[in-house]
């Protein structure tokens, strides 16, 4: 370790122990040492030459170590920005990805209504949900989770981000929903097989593998929203579902099995079919 306890030196040192692990090691080096001091990333560049306490030098490089061993930056910074929101983040919960965006960008696009009912199933750190409060103030949103950990954290960055704006209610999917049926729904459940290598490496191996892992295939929850969804959506409503890179023929071809209209994949960033979605709007029922 640096015997120098200089900003700048302490950073150096930082972005050298993470070169090789990260892919942006100045980056992760410059916010892990900005979160143990409390400042800002602007604070630290424009004062390099200024000595930092050696308790937290020691707090920084244990942080540093643990990023460079692949957890990830989130849990170690308890932030993590989603469409331009600063979201908290705990282990309970999944790290918010850029790619879940088009989730969002889908579902805005899809449902212009300046009143609509939402539901976002599996919500996590609320990411989806606060994200559509923030465009739509005049939407209701519900937002459900098996995981009482995790409605904790999503209860918490609403309170902040969207106060009053969405209800949580705990329970699997659907569950919590009985008798309720939505405009829009929209969700990004586990999509990875159980049994799948990427599983033990990080930055998974950090994450909730309740939040991850669906069945042999990694179908099986998108599977079962799509197959409840029908009886909580209103004529003409949307689903909007995010799901692994190589599966958005399994979702669509789902989608049109349960009567689904409209059937559409969308690329994200990377260029992966990442969102698939599909309209409820069944042919109207004939009477004799």
């Amino acid at each position: 370790m640096t015997t120098n306890l200089t900003i700048g030196a302490v950073l150096a040192e930082g972005a050298q122990r993470l070169t090789g692990a990260s892919e942006t090691p100045w980056l992760d080096a410059e916010l892990l040492l900005a979160h143990v001091l409390g400042e800002s990333r602007t604070r630290l560049k424009s004062h390099p030459e200024r000595a930092v306490d050696p308790r937290q030098v020691a707090s920084y490089f244990e942080a540093v170590d643990r990023r460079a061993a692949g957890e990830p930056l989130a849990y170690l910074t308890g932030r993590r920005e989603f469409w331009s929101l600063p979201l908290a983040v705990t282990p309970a919960v999944l790290v918010p990805r850029p790619e879940t965006e088009l989730v969002v960008e889908r579902a805005l696009a899809l449902c212009q209504k300046p009143s609509a009912s939402v539901a976002d199933l599996g919500t996590g750190s609320g990411a989806i949900a606060i994200a559509l409060a923030s465009e739509r103030p005049g939407w209701k949103i519900v937002a459900t989770d098996a995981s009482e950990e995790a409605l904790s954290v999503a209860r918490g960055n609403a309170a902040a981000l969207a106060p009053g704006r969405i209800e949580f209610l705990q329970g699997a999917w659907f569950a919590p929903l009985a008798g309720r049926r939505f405009d829009l729904i929209v969700s990004n459940p586990p999509y990875v097989a159980d049994g799948d290598p990427i599983l033990a490496q990080p930055p998974l191996c950090h994450e909730p593998r309740s939040a991850l892992v669906a069945g042999e295939d990694g179908l099986s929850c998108l599977r079962e929203i799509i197959r409840d969804a029908p009886q909580h959506l209103h004529r003409g409503g949307w689903i909007v579902l995010e799901h692994g890179a190589t599966q958005a023929a399994d979702v669509a071809r789902e989608l049109v099995a349960r009567g689904f209209g409209h059937v559409r994949s969308h690329r994200d960033l990377a260029g992966h079919e990442r969102v698939t979605e599909g309209q409820w709007d069944p042919p109207p029922t004939r009477t004799a």
